[in-house]
């Protein structure tokens, strides 16, 4: 790679033009696939074409179709990001590699979350200089969502939104040499439906080789809805659009008009006689499979992959804190959290007020919403992951609290990934409404946590002993970092 001041790199389909910044150079909007226009939008990714001449890789590109994403008094800019930037040629990457490059340096692939209808590369807290600062190639990416990307309809594939990120790993394992990184050693880590998604594709057998470790934050083994519960999604997105429920009638239809109908598709009622909601009513799209992630990976899916997986201690606050409901939680409302997830609510609850005595409503409401969303599925992957111990697995909590929301909005879901991009310093972080609160994190929290991640991707180990499932050793990081046994047996038992 040439050392002027904007590098050059000549990729599968053709020359991009990066930009230096100090120590580090950023290539961005390097499209992995073609732009999923019309019938596009519901079939395969495609190979994109080459282009003459270098491609401009200096601004950031177009995402994809999604609503505005708000939630309640906390500012979540810059995890959501800017909103829709509109433009067809979105199936993009990100590139963040040292200005200086050695080549063979590993590689991170990060998959973003917002709830399989939102988020892009475009967030703040997924800017990779860090990673690129500390000897990584780090790369980002946009993938469909919402409809276009997870909307289970005949005549299309599904999970098409998985299928990008396979393409991007495609990409990755084509390209990256050309950037300094190692097409042989690549994590793929992703968080919240970006961590559900790696699960899946841990478990997708087209996969196999394209990357070699994995990092699930905060994503779920659990997460999947099967074709009977999609039916029922695409069902009520067909009469939204009032078209007939098959990929050639939603061809047709705008990305706008796409986009409008997934935001009035809440609430719908997924319970069947076999299974409860994984995402609880809280989002009609994840991945949709007759087997759970866990399940696949159970039966030796992705066992020569290592793992890194966790959840934080208080996932489900954020979605009680900024609305205003965390302090307001009655026992009808853990009666509800109760009865929406588990087979048998009454004894759900009873195992979280003994695991935690003198735990206010809402923070037994909180728990048992974070565990049925988060922690339960995640327990299930990693316990799944270790029964064929060829690879390393490993569990984290992440339990140090936000003073956000007058203390609220504690250790949260999200709340870690400042931590991971080593980006803590972002001003819309802080203050009463920001993520990380009006308080300064430990001075050191920051970097060991992103210190941690690189050096699992580097080597396979974040420096603490194994899980498996006799010990269950899962290190808590906080300000103090402790490696417990089986931090929550009794709760782990109840969903089991």
């Amino acid at each position: 790679m040439n050392h002027h001041p904007d590098p050059v790199v000549t990729t599968a389909q053709g020359a991009v033009r990066g930009l230096r910044q100090g120590a580090t150079t950023a290539f961005l909007n390097i499209p992995y696939a073609a732009p999923p226009l019309g019938a596009a939008r519901f079939a395969p990714p495609g190979r994109h074409t080459s282009w003459d001449g270098v491609r401009d890789a200096t601004v950031p590109g177009p995402n994809a179709p999604q609503s505005e994403r708000t939630l309640g008094g906390v500012d979540m800019s810059p995890y959501f990001g800017p909103g829709w930037s509109r433009g067809e040629d979105y199936l993009t990457v990100n590139v963040w590699t040292p200005a200086a490059v050695a080549g063979d340096l590993p590689v991170m692939v990060f998959v973003h979350g917002g709830g399989f209808v939102a988020g892009s590369t475009r967030s703040a807290v997924y800017d990779g200089s860090a990673f690129a600062r500390d000897g990584v190639v780090l790369v980002t990416l946009n993938y469909r969502l919402g409809i276009a990307g997870f909307l289970d309809v005949p005549g299309a594939p599904a999970n098409r939104g998985l299928l990008d990120v396979v393409a991007a790993l495609r990409w990755v394992r084509e390209n990256i040499a050309a950037f300094g990184g190692d097409p042989h050693n690549v994590t793929l880590f992703g968080q919240s439906a970006g961590a559900t998604i790696v699960g899946g594709v841990l478990a997708t057998p087209d996969a196999t080789g394209l990357f070699h470790r994995a990092i699930v934050q905060s994503g779920s083994g659990l997460g999947a809805f099967t074709t009977e519960q999609a039916a029922r999604v695409t069902g009520a997105a067909a009469e939204a659009l009032r078209v007939e429920p098959h990929a050639d009638a939603f061809a047709e239809i705008s990305d706008e008009r796409l986009v409008e109908a997934a935001s009035r598709l809440a609430g719908i009622d997924l319970r069947t006689e076999t299974h409860s909601d994984p995402l609880t009513g809280l989002s009609p799209f994840s991945l949709v499979l007759d087997t759970q992630p866990a399940a696949s990976v159970a039966a030796g899916l992705g066992a020569d992959i290592d793992l890194l997986i966790g959840t934080n201690t208080e996932e489900g606050n954020l979605y009680l804190a900024p609305m205003g409901h965390y302090s307001t939680s009655t026992a009808m409302d853990v009666d509800a959290a109760a009865a929406r997830s588990h087979a048998d609510p009454a004894r759900l609850v009873e195992t979280y007020r003994k695991a935690r005595p003198g735990a206010s409503f809402g923070e037994l409401r909180s728990a048992i919403m974070g565990d049925a969303l988060f922690g339960a599925g995640s327990r299930a992957l990693a316990d799944a992951h270790a029964a064929h111990p060829e690879s390393g697995t490993f569990r984290y909590e992440f339990a140090w609290r936000s003073h956000a929301l007058d203390g609220e909005l504690g250790a949260a879901h999200a709340v870690e990934l400042p931590f991971v991009f080593d980006l803590v310093r972002l001003p819309r972080l802080h203050g009463r409404r920001g993520l990380l609160g009006p308080e300064e994190p430990p001075a050191d929290l920051a970097a060991r946590v992103h210190d941690t991640w690189v050096r699992f991707a580097r080597t396979g180990d974040p420096g603490w002993d194994p899980y498996d499932t006799g010990r269950r050793a899962t290190m808590r990081v906080d300000a103090e970092w402790t490696q417990l046994d089986d931090p929550h047996g009794l709760e782990r038992r109840a969903w089991s």
